[in-house]
């Protein structure tokens, strides 16, 4: 029989090795669920969270987005297109195989042939050009031209199992990566192929329901306290702040903004909170054929640049952030806050109401049009709220702007097929620095570059890009942060992406627990303790 968990008593004996001591559960309510187990099916936050536990990476990020190692013990930059990796000799998959370079080699081969995936981890490794293994524990990776990003996007996906997929004799070179076939996303779904290094073995998934882990003994790192732990999808805000209240969970992510001040006067709950490095945005389309505007004969007024930056200028972020998300959050002028590399401190944005009325009389809209903003309603916090309220200032414009809220698969479904010529979504910036949102944002879509991966907008830009690339190629960080900042002002003066603000996230759990809030905003089990008396 699994007990819950009991409080700081129950926990501090678990950590301390007490074998009489009950087993030990961690319930976390969760504000959405995985798309997919598969750790490279869809690059989206639920999804990485999830995968975390199971798939562990060459190399991770700390909470405040710092490199440090995971699978890979070190790395160096032997020259501008050579990086050599030394692998952890004390690591086992889940099913007790060694891990090896082989399992590095084919997660990167595997990963582009990923059927259907709506936002592709190839932007993550197109930069690679061949991997050479000396031995089991080493790898050289080449680079087309130099990369200095390896290292940090090497963070942004989890190593599968070769053995277990049946690739142990792919290979990856100029000729690139060959096999009779490649594992389905079913085949993680299922459970059959969730075979990572991680600190959580894969016990169970219920799509709507729950996703189970149990402790992985062999573990090369440090021992989470916990013997199961188990998610729990709760979409609802109330519903999800109830059953931490009632102690169905003992901890839930995103708490409701308008909750914050009733859980911080709770003596049972505790919060901790961190503004992330996540963006949310609004996409303005420029599509010959808009499929969602009407009253403008056919035609897409957000061709015209100065419609793109009017529906800026309606937007007046200091009040969704004082409003609609009541404090918890800050105004976004660019893709990542002050203090992230490439941050351009002369971007600005104002909100002007008089100056886009103008603006949309000069591009020969004086009488507006009708628009329908497509957003999740399930995805970010206050979502829903938040277009709502990007929808009353574009109407007082002249732009009638109704919303059309769903859910995440429904919405990424429809987004990605670009059924809007609006629409509102975030970005994490899983490298830590500007080329991310860059890269996949606002790049054009370039296959063989992993460039526009999440780009639904049909904006293309071939001076961007260059900007971009150069930036990409360019060692010297000073250089470099210099290029992301030439890059960021221009994709900003474009106005295809619009930044809002950017989420502040808040963990609530019951007391006795402790989390160090991350900047990623993921919540990994494996870090939640019991606090220090």
């Amino acid at each position: 029989m699994v007990f819950r968990l009991l409080g700081l008593a129950t926990a501090a004996a678990i950590l301390a090795g007490a074998g009489s001591a009950p087993a030990a559960t961690l319930t976390i309510g969760t504000s959405a669920e995985p798309s997919s187990l598969d750790p490279h099916y869809h690059n989206l936050g639920p999804n990485t969270r999830a995968r975390k536990h199971v798939f562990k990476s060459l190399v991770g990020f700390d909470a405040k987005m710092r490199l440090q190692p995971e699978l890979a013990e070190s790395w160096r930059a032997v020259d501008d297109t050579t990086w050599e990796f030394k692998l952890r000799r004390d690591v086992k998959f889940h099913d007790g195989s060694p891990f090896t370079a082989q399992d590095v080699v084919y997660t990167v081969c595997r990963i582009p042939n990923v059927a259907n995936s709506p936002s592709s981890f190839t932007v993550y490794t197109k930069g690679i050009a061949a991997i050479e293994m000396p031995d089991p524990h080493t790898l050289v990776i080449k680079t087309a031209k130099p990369y200095p990003l390896l290292p940090a996007e090497l963070a942004t996906f989890g190593i599968i199992s070769a053995k277990a997929a049946g690739g142990e004799q792919v290979t990856f070179d100029k000729a690139g990566c060959k096999a009779d076939s490649w594992p389905t996303s079913q085949a993680f779904n299922d459970g059959t192929l969730m075979v990572g290094t991680g600190p959580f073995k894969h016990k169970e998934y219920v799509k709507g329901g729950r996703q189970v882990l149990e402790r992985n003994p062999d573990y090369w790192g440090p021992k989470p306290a916990w013997d199961t732990v188990v998610f729990r999808p709760i979409t609802s805000d109330g519903p999800r702040v109830a059953a931490l209240l009632a102690g169905d969970v003992d901890m839930i992510e995103t708490p409701p903004v308008q909750d914050m001040e009733r859980l911080k006067g709770t003596p049972s709950v505790t919060l901790a909170q961190a503004q992330s490095a996540r963006v949310i945005y609004l996409a303005l389309g420029v599509q010959d054929t808009p499929p969602t505007i009407t009253g403008t004969d056919g035609k897409n007024p957000l061709k015209d640049p100065r419609v793109r930056e009017a529906l800026s200028l309606a937007v007046d972020r200091d009040a969704i952030v004082k409003r609609v998300m009541q404090g918890v959050a800050e105004p976004a002028n660019q893709f990542l806050p002050a203090g992230f590399f490439g941050n351009n401190p002369d971007v600005k944005v104002h909100t002007d109401a008089a100056k886009a009325k103008k603006l949309l009389e000069e591009a020969g809209y004086p009488k507006g049009f009708q628009l329908t903003l497509g957003t999740p309603n399930d995805r970010y916090i206050n979502d829903d709220k938040v277009a709502q309220a990007v929808a009353q200032m574009f109407t007082r414009i002249g732009v009638q702007t109704k919303v059309d809220a769903t859910t995440a698969n429904v919405f990424f479904s429809k987004r990605n097929k670009q059924e809007y010529s609006v629409f509102l979504a975030g970005w994490q910036a899983d490298s830590g620095e500007m080329s991310s949102p860059l890269k996949a944002l606002v790049a054009t879509p370039i296959k063989d570059k992993g460039y526009g991966t999440t780009n639904y907008t049909s904006w293309s830009d071939p001076e961007f890009d260059g900007m971009l690339e150069t930036a990409l190629a360019t060692v010297d960080d000073a250089q470099r942060e210099k290029l992301l900042q030439a890059a960021v002002k221009r994709a900003m003066d474009a106005t295809i992406i619009v930044p809002l603000h950017y989420e502040v996230t808040v963990w609530a759990m019951k007391k006795g627990l402790s989390y160090e809030p991350r900047a990623d905003q993921y919540t990994l089990a494996a870090k939640v303790v019991p606090a220090q008396p």
